[in-house]
């Protein structure tokens, strides 16, 4: 039999530790934000990166992004939360290898408006203009970006960003950004008003809101119909 066909190996290296990333991906009414922190620690000091830590052999992935987020933002049940996949280059990390399992999860709005940020050295930074990051998180972040853009056409993800109430303009803002394209204003909203998940709410923004212009119709997403929907094997297509 090869070699390299014998699992496990008699020998195996150990010499490898396991970190977790969050692309934590929120929209202020306006824009798309992603948050960044500042490294205190060689060989990137003072560089921005992606909320991470390292994993101890007895942590488990998912319960471990899940910690981080609750730590972050205070409570446990995000939207969305979920596993993207493995960055294993050999030389990404200086100091040696290191495999980052990245994960990806929705803010609600009324996380930005925390004080506690740039007293920790973190930012919201648009998700349109990332700067140079450490390590090899820009590539996470670009994967992120990309799994958001198709859950975004086949899930109603984007209503989970918004605010409870909002307006037609807030979230063709949303669409366009995660999507990377521009939609007719006419077109978009004829293709909105199909979809069973809008309820109109019959009042007007004060525009005192990011985002929402004064006299704008604002709407609301009904998740309970969704729930309903889904569990009737409706599938939402954008």
């Amino acid at each position: 039999m090869s070699e390299m066909l014998k699992f496990p190996q008699d020998n195996p290296d150990f010499n490898v530790a396991l970190s977790t990333s969050l692309v934590l991906i929120g929209f202020d009414g306006a824009h798309l934000q992603l948050l960044l922190t500042r490294s205190q620690r060689e060989p990137f000091k003072d560089a921005l990166f992606l909320p991470s830590r390292y994993l101890e052999a007895q942590d488990e992935l998912m319960l471990s992004a899940r910690s981080m987020f609750h730590g972050l933002f205070g409570y446990d049940e995000p939207e969305i939360i979920e596993q993207l996949k493995a960055f294993g280059g050999v030389f990404r990390h200086p100091m040696g290898r290191v495999v980052n399992v990245a994960f990806y999860a929705l803010v609600r709005k009324e996380d930005f408006l925390a004080e506690k940020w740039e007293q920790h050295g973190m930012q919201w930074s648009p998700i349109d203009r990332i700067p140079d990051l450490a390590f090899d998180h820009n590539e996470i972040v670009s994967y992120a970006k990309e799994r958001l853009k198709r859950r975004v056409k086949r899930r109603p993800v984007g209503f989970h960003l918004m605010p409870e109430e909002f307006t037609l303009g807030q979230l063709q803002a949303l669409y366009e950004q995660a999507l990377g394209k521009t939609f007719d204003k006419r077109n978009f909203r004829k293709k909105l008003f199909k979809s069973p998940l809008l309820s109109e709410l019959g009042r007007k923004a004060n525009g005192r809101e990011v985002g929402q212009h004064k006299g704008s119709g604002l709407f609301s997403f009904d998740r309970d119909r969704y729930q309903r929907l889904k569990n009737e094997g409706y599938d939402f297509l954008f």
